[in-house]
């Protein structure tokens, strides 16, 4: 009787870790959102932020999919917001969700453990041009995202947290790839190419990026090698959609 239990009990206890290691294969990743704590253009006293378009319309795509998203800003803590629209349904559904009070709480980079994530993404706003390029502790969590075969993706002045991300090899991790973001002629466009620190499209081409775009404001987006970059707000969507594809994989 006793090994009859013994053999039950070990039956048991295999097949439960059994279970429980499938579990947690199938469990989905997170995915983190990046976003701008900066709130001004330079000089020009003009407010910015993350472009709230750049976070709700892949958070949408990612949401109904199932993915737990968490947010992290260079600073933590309440970001500022540009492109308050709340006449965009998809703005007006992220701001009345959930996720609201977990931007507004947003994680700082030494609270985020890289390894619970299977994708960072991130949001534009031209904000991000003078806070993500060289936030270091930014570049590590995405290197080591990358580096756990995760997903790098990013939108519009996104990008610009990518310019400065080296991998294990000492290579960029644009360096090679197709890779596209806000241009030279839409930062013309919108008067601000003598007021952002650097021109986007140049910096990347700098660091080895097949700089791919399109006209001014249509929606494009390239994958390359788990790294998603979109060109500009009208991409938003778009790079949801390619990051979700991916991760189907």
């Amino acid at each position: 009787m006793k090994k009859l239990a013994l053999l039950i009990l070990t039956l048991f206890t295999v097949g439960f870790v059994q279970s429980q290691t499938k579990k947690s294969k199938n469990m989905k990743k997170k995915i983190l959102f990046v976003v701008t704590s900066h709130d001004k253009k330079g000089n020009t006293g003009e407010e910015t932020g993350y472009y709230l378009g750049e976070v709700s319309h892949p958070w949408e795509v990612l949401h109904k999919a199932g993915y737990e998203i968490d947010f992290v800003s260079p600073k933590g803590g309440t970001p500022p917001v540009d492109g308050f629209d709340l006449k965009d349904s998809v703005n007006k559904e992220f701001w009345e969700s959930k996720d609201k009070s977990k931007i507004d709480n947003s994680l700082k980079p030494s609270q985020v453990n890289p390894n619970d994530y299977s994708t960072i993404f991130y949001a534009g706003g031209h904000g991000a041009m003078w806070d993500f390029a060289d936030n270091t502790e930014l570049s590590t969590i995405a290197s080591k995202i990358y580096e756990n075969g995760g997903i790098v993706a990013a939108v519009c002045h996104g990008p610009a947290g990518l310019v400065n991300i080296k991998l294990n090899d000492g290579k960029y991790l644009v360096d090679g790839k197709k890779i596209n973001a806000f241009t030279n002629e839409e930062e013309a466009e919108v008067k601000l190419t003598n007021v952002v620190p650097f021109l986007l499209e140049d910096k990347l081409k700098e660091r080895g990026a097949k700089f791919e775009k399109s006209g001014l404001w249509q929606n494009h987006v390239v994958t390359d090698q788990r790294v998603i970059t979109g060109q500009n707000p009208q991409s938003a969507k778009s790079v949801g959609e390619a990051i979700l594809k991916e991760l189907n994989k």
